[in-house]
């Protein structure tokens, strides 16, 4: 049982003294930012790069940046609607589901919130439900957004008639225009 430890500690004090040796300090911190780089201090917003992320049409990238923004910033309503809109485009409804309620818990005013959940509730065949989802964000959004009108339209068609298929089908993606403001934009 003594050998072991006699053979054991020889290599503990060796690393040991290898951390206090100066000449690899600079082997822990990595080589300097090239100049006009801005340092990990200064990231870039996970909401911003998330954002860019959706546009380019990879959403568990941007899903992993809204973590890394809720992490930052908290569960405010703008990152749990936005992981709420990753996981819907990843087509984790229950999950987009749960943050976009939990998006409108934290500020009921949130027409792109309130919008997006509306197309969860289309998707999982809750045609009633998402019509009031959309008639809400419709309001919040005082009608300025014919996207959310077109929304509601459908849902509506929806609810009188569940076999209403419009000629041309459409899916509506909601993309972050400045600070709080959204516009929904038709997909080809």
């Amino acid at each position: 049982m003594l050998r072991p430890a006699l053979l054991v500690l020889p290599l503990l004090l060796v690393l040991a003294a290898c951390g206090e040796d100066p000449r690899l300090k600079a082997l822990n911190e990595g080589p300097p930012a090239p100049a006009g780089v801005e340092g990990s201090r200064d990231a870039v917003d996970g909401l911003i790069v998330g954002h860019r992320l959706m546009a380019a049409g990879e959403y568990e990238l941007a899903l992993k940046e809204y973590y890394r923004a809720a992490a930052d910033h908290g569960l405010s309503a703008d990152v749990l609607s936005a992981i709420g809109s990753a996981n819907l485009k990843l087509g984790r409804l229950g999950q987009a589901e749960r943050m976009l309620r939990r998006a409108i818990d934290e500020d009921e005013r949130f027409a792109a919130a309130w919008n997006n959940l509306g197309v969860v509730l289309m998707e999982q065949g809750e045609f009633g439900e998402a019509a009031r989802t959309f008639q809400t964000a419709f309001a919040l959004d005082s009608g300025e957004s014919v996207e959310i009108k077109e929304n509601l339209q459908l849902a509506l068609a929806k609810l009188e008639n569940p076999a209403y298929t419009s000629e041309q089908q459409e899916e509506f993606e909601l993309v972050r225009r400045g600070s709080g403001q959204y516009r929904i934009l038709t997909t080809p």
